[in-house]
């Protein structure tokens, strides 16, 4: 999901990033190399998740990670960021991620440590090549000019992200930049992105259906079962899928569920309502590399099986993983 920054644990985010060594492993043992988030010297482990086997299906040819985020120690946080630094989620730190977990193509989507600066997934869009797809934020006050917009849209950014929930660079976020930020969208054929809690989608339905462009929402809409407001929010989600031109992502469960891993029984229901509704317009997200729960990793092969569950069957899943984000992203 993102960063995690101000999610449902925000003194995580705060004490800073903490990575843990293995146990008996000494400074020397591990090298001069980085120190990856579940220890480079534990060969059962991949960097910032704690799976130690990959899906109990067989992942097809072509899958998509439809939401992670890249953070290279090569590009610093923004001024003032007040989160984590920025730590080692590297290309070829989700390259080992992805041997894991089986999945081919991904979306990188620029996460709130860096602002409004897009270098990180820039570059990352570039050592990925055509299996990669972009989704940028942009201050729509200060938008860049027409051809490094086109620029961005070369390297493979198809989409502008509009979070509700973490801190932004110009402070609150409200409709009104959510509308000029569509604007820009739809200039370049792109989609909008929102991360917002589901209370918030509720609030601004009428302005989500009236965009101009299509719409994805991140991380099951943030409906938190246990939170009050979440059957609003989940009714708001729905009729949203329901109009044809809003996508969601089947994301983010570690967060949003009250009764936790590894089955997240209490999300079920809300997951496989929109299943039930709209199979064609759902795409899978691992959020790696899990910002704000680099104390609390999760299984990220579990948070893949769950879509199995959901899905209800093994070519619903399949289309969830490959034909529609291939739709979603244009990916060939």
């Amino acid at each position: 999901m993102s960063d995690r920054f101000a999610l449902r644990d925000l003194s995580c985010e705060r004490r800073g990033f903490l990575r843990s060594l293995c146990t008996g492993a000494s400074l020397a043992a591990l090298g001069s190399g980085p120190l990856l988030a579940g220890c480079a010297k534990d060969a059962g482990r991949v960097p910032y998740s704690s799976a130690r086997r990959g899906p109990r299906f067989a992942v097809p040819a072509d899958a998509c990670d439809s939401h992670i985020h890249i953070l290279d120690p090569r590009f610093p946080a923004r001024p003032g960021w007040p989160g984590s630094p920025v730590g080692e989620a590297t290309v070829a730190a989700y390259r080992r991620f992805q041997d894991r977990i089986g999945t081919r193509r991904t979306v990188i989507v620029t996460p709130s440590t860096y602002g409004t600066d897009n270098r990180a997934t820039l570059d990352a869009l570039r050592q990925m090549g055509g299996q990669a797809r972009g989704v940028a934020v942009i201050d729509c006050d200060a938008a860049p000019a027409r051809a490094e917009l086109a620029a961005m849209a070369q390297a493979g950014i198809c989409g502008l992200r509009v979070n509700f929930v973490s801190p932004q660079v110009w402070g609150r976020t409200d409709t009104a930049r959510l509308h000029a930020t569509a604007r820009l969208a739809q200039e370049m054929g792109w989609h909008i992105q929102i991360f917002a809690r589901a209370s918030q989608i509720a609030a601004m339905e009428q302005h989500l259906a009236a965009l101009p462009v299509p719409l994805v929402i991140d991380h099951l809409g943030f409906v938190t079962p246990q939170e009050p407001g979440a059957p609003e929010g989940h009714g708001a989600v729905l009729r949203l899928l329901g109009n044809g031109r809003t996508w969601v992502k089947l994301s983010g469960a570690y967060i949003a569920s009250g009764e936790g891993a590894p089955a997240y029984a209490d999300l079920a229901p809300i997951a496989q309502a929109f299943v039930a509704l709209a199979p064609d317009r759902l795409v899978w997200g691992s959020d790696w590399p899990h910002r704000g729960h680099e104390n609390d990793l999760p299984d990220d092969a579990r948070l893949l099986d769950l879509l199995d569950g959901w899905a209800g069957d093994a070519r619903t899943r399949d289309a969830i993983l490959v034909g529609n984000p291939a739709q979603l992203y244009g990916f060939s």
